[in-house]
């Protein structure tokens, strides 16, 4: 089984790993956040970037009892601005046509089940952002979980770039500080690099 995990916890609210499951936190909310792509992969779970353009089965598992008295919106919309894993809440309120970057949207009122299941069918691949709002039980207040993910990509984020760019940077300083060194390495490219140039120019040196 395969569990791919989020990286850290966005705006108000998000995606998360945490011991070794998945969690969204929606305020002061929080549910066990699952992912499925039963066509494409039947046995992998994710809570991240998803790998196929194909039909996906969003899973929310409830760990706060009020959450069954609320309603609760599950949107999803294009990240045709680029905003990746720095969307936050704040970005989402100041987008004026949000229906028209919207590819799914359903609200769920208050329910007996302590699970909520959403599902779509992906047609493009690309950048896209999920977005979870639940008010709270007794208040005009409403709390939004943003999470960013990529469908139908390699699995690698902009996070795992980073890191690989930051970890080839510190080898090429440490290189040029002398402080890598690979010497069985270089001792076997020059003694390549001297046998090739003895057995090409052996006939001139000769003579």
């Amino acid at each position: 089984m395969l569990l791919v995990l989020a990286n850290d916890v966005l705006g108000a609210g998000g995606v998360v790993g945490e011991a070794g499951s998945c969690m969204i936190k929606i305020g002061f909310y929080t549910a066990h956040f699952t992912v499925y792509q039963p066509q494409a992969n039947p046995v992998d779970e994710y809570c991240e970037d998803l790998p196929a353009v194909a039909k996906t089965v969003f899973v929310l598992d409830y760990l706060h009892n009020s959450l069954k008295d609320v309603a609760v919106d599950f949107r999803i919309i294009k990240d045709i601005n680029g905003l990746g894993q720095f969307a936050r809440w704040e970005n989402i309120a100041l987008i004026e046509n949000i229906e028209a970057q919207t590819v799914f949207y359903q609200t769920v009122g208050p329910q007996k089940l302590e699970q909520l299941t959403f599902e779509y069918a992906f047609v493009d691949p690309g950048a896209y952002i999920g977005i979870v709002s639940a008010g709270h039980p007794s208040k005009e207040i409403v709390y939004h979980a943003v999470f960013p993910f990529v469908v139908g990509g390699t699995g690698l984020n902009y996070w795992h770039a980073l890191l690989a760019i930051v970890v080839l940077l510190q080898l090429q300083f440490m290189y040029s500080r002398g402080l890598l060194w690979f010497p069985d390495l270089k001792n076997k490219f020059q003694e390549k690099f001297h046998r090739s140039f003895r057995g090409k120019y052996r006939g001139t040196l000769d003579e």
